[in-house]
């Protein structure tokens, strides 16, 4: 039975899809002025997980994320490089794509932008006004948060507190300060379209809205992003959205919301120099070693970005690259049917069980792959049993065990090969060529031209390994 927990009830709850069989996600996306940071890889590895693990239970999983291209950031940035603000979000929208394919994000099924949503979201504005639940002054529309009896269920937060701390609005004509602007009227240099109320262009909160029940209808199953999103974000989507449905049931049925990302146990923040973006962290680090590393803390618990993190999450990955390496060679053997791997086969079963386990209590991946590694140790063990002439490989328990891995390693999106530049046979056979050369100088007993080849080779990251079916190469 799979439980989630759902920010809007505060506890954890068994997940009954809206439609049986199938599932409907949105998840807020970037808003594209600068190459995307590592908070932003979090939500967006972790709801890939999530829809990986959906599938893997068959259920049909439909994936919206938005991407916000038009804001005052990018407004800002176009003006200050002379460009257009289409340029600008083109530009971060193609960066993100690059990073994520890198970190192996599977696309979502639409990506739908806010510039091409305008007459959807006027005319959701026109309903929330015609209601009564909005206002316009002097060519800006407000959300009239009174209006909403719910408002502040998600964030917990109490209406009359939030008046009391808040700040004086520049505009006092605003029927409360908490009113929040679903319209704005266009100010010079500024993109504008033509609405009911005058030249504008929409508020942040209402384009996740119109984006989400045009794709995925007025009630869905899953709402996704940063905890920094609940409030003002997440809870204004649900006012005007369900004022706008007219059902309090209405809008997404659980909400998930990933933890906070620091930097050395300190806030993210460009003022304070420890401001990562993923293209910089690539060049450091293997993609699969960031995602890595992302996914081994449970999604909605802080995570603290550092290179000795990253430099753990490098070594724990290599230990189970190496696991599967030594699992595909043994399945490289000639089979022989024996009871020799009755350990392996049973620690197989029990860590695909514990691994499904983790994952139906609230996607906990960090205790999933503990499981991996549980499994791991018995491979390795295995392996080394059959490497030094103690038992015959048993086919049936290395193919058990290598159909569980590689399951596992799926769900969490690691251990594949996703650089589609890279022509494997071609490096596989060019290394199959050095290591022929190398053992033919061995055999002669040319010893310093075997040294340097394996001496070289090391220099570049490659070692050479002896195994079971001959010499074997890996990073």
């Amino acid at each position: 039975m799979l439980k989630v927990y759902n920010t809007l009830t505060k506890q954890k709850e068994e997940f009954k899809p809206l439609v049986p069989g199938q599932v409907s996600i949105y998840v807020c996306g970037v808003t594209p002025y600068n190459h995307p940071h590592i908070g932003n890889a979090r939500p967006f590895v972790t709801w890939d997980v999530i829809k990986r693990y959906f599938r893997h239970l068959g259920y049909k999983v439909k994936h919206i994320q938005n991407f916000t291209d038009v804001d005052d950031k990018i407004i800002r940035t176009a003006n200050e490089h002379g460009v257009q603000w289409s340029d600008v979000s083109d530009k971060y929208i193609k960066s993100y794509f690059e990073v994520m394919d890198k970190l192996n994000v599977q696309h979502a099924d639409v990506y739908p932008r806010v510039s091409q949503t305008m007459p959807e979201i006027i005319d959701m504005i026109k309903v929330l006004v015609e209601k009564g639940y909005a206002y316009e002054l002097d060519g800006d529309v407000y959300y009239s948060v009174e209006k909403f009896k719910g408002y502040g269920k998600l964030s917990g937060r109490k209406l009359e507190d939030m008046m009391a701390g808040a700040r004086i609005e520049v505009n006092e004509r605003k029927h409360n300060p908490m009113d929040f602007a679903l319209w704005k009227a266009a100010k010079p240099g500024e993109p504008f379209w033509e609405s009911p109320w005058g030249k504008g262009r929409p508020g942040w909160h209402i384009e996740c809205s119109t984006m989400s029940l045009k794709y995925l209808g007025k009630t869905f199953d899953f709402h996704g992003g940063g905890s920094d999103l609940i409030f003002p974000h997440h809870e204004n989507e649900i006012a005007q959205s369900q004022a706008y449905c007219g059902d309090e049931n209405s809008f997404a049925r659980y909400w998930l919301h990933n933890g906070f990302i620091t930097i050395n146990q300190e806030k993210m923040s460009k003022s304070l120099g420890n401001f990562f973006t993923v293209k910089e962290i690539l060049d450091k680090y293997p993609a699969e070693v960031l995602r890595f590393f992302i996914v081994s803390t449970h999604y909605r618990s802080p995570l603290d970005f550092s290179d000795a993190r990253l430099d753990e999450a490098a070594s724990s990955l290599a230990r189970l690259k190496n696991a599967l390496d030594n699992l595909k060679e043994l399945a490289k053997l000639p089979a022989d049917n024996n009871n020799s791997g009755a350990n392996l086969a049973q620690k197989a079963d029990e860590a695909k069980k514990g691994f499904y386990e983790a994952m139906d209590d609230d996607f906990n991946t960090a205790l999933a792959i503990a499981n991996m590694f549980d499994l791991a140790k018995e491979i390795n063990i295995y392996y080394n049993e059959v490497t030094s002439g103690k038992v015959a490989c048993d086919k049936n328990a290395v193919d058990t065990a290598l159909a569980v891995f590689e399951e596992m390693a799926d769900i969490i999106g690691i251990l594949a090969d996703n650089n589609a530049a890279v022509d494997n046979a071609l490096v596989d056979n060019l290394m199959n060529l050095i290591i022929s050369i190398r053992q033919d100088a061995r055999k002669n007993k040319n010893w310093a031209v075997a040294d340097k080849i394996r001496d070289e080779l090391k220099a570049i990251g490659i070692t050479l390994e002896d195994s079971p079916t001959g010499v074997r190469w890996k990073k």
